[in-house]
């Protein structure tokens, strides 16, 4: 079985402390074992047009949709989940399993 997605893409409300924010989430990654990869990145090529305003994404892999439910109930997740909501004027989700063409070298 293949991998499986969680796709998070977002648009933080201004004057958030976004850095912050980011390490937090880190650390609440680093702290489950559900997750099997994470990765995340700021636009900076985007036209405003075509980003909509959305600036941040963040993909998270798992080994299978049973792994994503286990995190997406975890406490640490949760409890994340109550500072990181409020921050976001708008969001994003995609959970898919993977369909990989061309695997990475």
């Amino acid at each position: 079985m293949g991998t499986y997605n969680h796709y998070v893409i977002v648009k933080f409300k201004d004057g958030v402390e976004v850095e912050e924010l980011i390490q937090d989430l880190e650390k609440m990654i680093s702290g489950i074992e559900h997750v099997k990869s994470f990765q995340w990145g700021k636009d900076i090529e985007s036209h405003e047009m075509l980003r909509q305003g959305f600036t941040h994404a963040f993909l998270m892999t798992f080994n299978g949709k049973e792994d994503l439910s286990a995190f997406q109930v975890h406490p640490k997740h949760t409890e994340f989940s109550k500072i990181f909501s409020p921050a976001l004027e708008n969001i994003v989700v995609l959970d898919f399993p993977s369909n990989i063409v061309k695997a990475p070298a």
